[in-house]
């Protein structure tokens, strides 16, 4: 059934996705795209808010989970990453965000040429469909579609004002290199439904005759000759398959699926490898190290003299009028991204660039997933966007059905804990203003009872969550201890590139999906270039 390809890009999810369209786009190049999950035909995956639904859905969600988390009380944590077409990018919060110019300016500094802020902004506008056009710092025409989102809430509009009365400026777009301010969230979104990278990238491609995917296609390794990679063997309806290439394998796994691979390839950590029972044919320590991700605090309150959503997703006749804005207009909740008002600031005046940023929510609930509370209310979620804690995603078997152990390592530096204290407190500097304070906002998570700098970490520790951006496994850098060089490939291995948000040095300074188009897109060019 599968012969030789030119190319195999295993994960067909946000930079898999991408790639398979950059490639096959010569016709004289044969190309296998590998996807463990099934087609993005889920009706949930296209309506916005049925993120609800996919989350935690072994039809489109890997499931996983992350070992206990000493800075978070030892709680374990739900681990979304998307295992459909589209991957992420079916399952995530639709939210266009490329980061800081400082962001990439720094990966640059440190010696990965080619990856400065002026380096990738080519990139982002390349692939972008921007709703108001071209300019200097957007695109129009690409794939990637961005659009405002479909609703307005009062409450956020409160929020907004509060924040500009505590000294947070306003502003109308996110992505021109500096994103301080708040605004309303772009999403990648057409015309209220969500645009992931199976519709943007994959499907307008898959009428070319050099492009196969693969669905059901769980890989179980690379196949090495010595320290060349030569194909892939993977399992598909039950019965273990191989497939060669002719000049490379690109991982496109993600930050958990990527490493996960090398590693049960027996290119790792030699003591991980030892201690799973892996055979080690490179030494790459790199391997599953270097994880970064935001965590969130998400900080509740109630009021009173102002509708939220909880009140109308309460009700029968609430819900039926949500469900019938959307039939008739696609607009309205149903069309809402989890988080629809961002704030971008500083939580101490010696950092150069926003370190924090807010996704305020005119909802609350006691954890993803579950109902809203029976009562009026709003969340301000925050998050460190530079944290100083280093995680691991390291193999556990030799079976790759086997998800391996992903320690995020949350709060686990003094930084990182005074940062998440001060989040807390501007938290609570903002809800104080005028903008917010006639309607009597109480807060209910973490508490008023969380005062001092100890009691503050305690409470993160209590309330933090993942916000789903995991990065970093297979750092790239200059250094011969990177997993891979500026170029993205393997150090070590002939024939083998990793391409998705598992490559970066340090974390964006914002959500993580656009930079990961971005990363896919200037890899593709990279490998055409040869």
């Amino acid at each position: 059934m599968y012969g030789t390809y030119d190319y195999i890009i295993v994960g067909a999810g946000t930079a898999g996705c991408t790639l398979a369209n950059r490639l096959s786009a010569d016709r004289n190049i044969s190309v296998l795209l590998l996807e463990a999950g099934g087609k993005d035909n889920y009706p949930w995956i296209h309506i916005p808010v049925g993120y609800l639904y996919c989350i935690s859905n072994p039809r489109t969600d890997w499931c996983f989970s992350t070992e206990a988390e000493p800075g978070l009380s030892g709680r374990i944590l739900n681990y979304p990453r998307g295992k459909v077409l589209g991957g992420c990018s079916s399952i995530n919060g639709m939210i266009y965000m490329r980061g800081q110019a400082r962001d990439y300016d720094l990966w640059r500094q440190d010696g990965c040429t080619g990856w400065g802020w002026d380096d990738v902004l080519p990139y982002f506008r390349k692939s972008e469909d921007y709703y108001r056009g071209a300019d200097e710092f957007h695109g129009a025409g690409g794939e990637w579609r961005v659009e405002e989102a479909r609703l307005h809430w009062d409450i956020l509009d409160a929020f907004r004002d509060a924040a500009e009365a505590a000294g947070i400026p306003r502003t109308d777009d996110f992505n021109r290199g500096n994103n301080e301010g708040s605004s309303y969230f772009k999403v990648n979104q057409k015309r209220g439904v969500r645009w992931n990278t199976a519709k943007a990238f994959l499907r307008p491609a898959l009428k070319r005759p050099n492009l196969t995917v693969a669905t059901g296609a769980h890989v179980r390794r690379l196949v090495l000759d010595g320290l060349e990679v030569k194909g892939v063997e993977f399992d598909q309806e039950g019965a273990a398959r191989t497939v060669n290439c002719r000049r490379e394998v690109i991982l496109a796994a993600g930050a958990v699926g990527s490493p996960h691979i090398l590693e049960l390839s027996g290119i790792g950590r030699g003591e991980a490898l030892q201690a799973a029972g892996i055979e080690t044919v490179l030494d790459r320590r790199s391997v599953g190290e270097n994880l970064q991700d935001h965590l969130q605090l998400r900080c509740a309150y109630k009021v009173t003299g102002i509708p939220t959503l909880n009140e109308k997703a309460n009700r029968l006749l609430g819900k039926a009028s949500i469900a019938l804005e959307y039939l008739l207009r696609q607009s309205g909740p149903m069309s809402m991204a989890p988080s629809q008002l961002g704030v971008f600031t500083r939580s101490d005046p010696s950092f150069d660039t926003p370190n924090l940023q807010y996704h305020v929510q005119p909802l609350s609930l006691e954890k993803f997933g579950e109902n809203v509370h029976a009562f009026p209310a709003f969340t301000a979620s925050v998050c460190n966007l530079r944290p100083e804690s280093r995680g691991t995603v390291h193999v556990k078997s030799p079976d790759h059905r086997m998800q391996p152990a992903i320690r995020p390592n949350y709060l686990m530096t003094p930084g990182d804990r005074h940062v998440a204290a001060d989040s807390i407190r501007i938290t609570r500097n903002i809800v104080a203003q005028k903008p917010l304070q006639r309607f009597q906002p109480e807060e209910f998570k973490p508490g008023p009872s969380y005062q001092t700098e100890e009691e503050l970490i305690e409470a993160a520790g209590a309330v933090g969550t993942t916000i789903f951006h995991p990065v970093g496994t297979c750092r790239m850098g200059a250094d011969e201890a990177s997993v891979v060089d500026p170029q993205l490939r393997v150090r070590g291995i002939k024939g083998l590139r990793v391409a998705d948000a598992s490559i970066m040095p340090t974390i964006t300074s914002g959500n993580t999906n656009s930079p990961t188009i971005m990363i896919a897109e200037k890899a593709a060019e990279t490998i055409v270039r040869g």
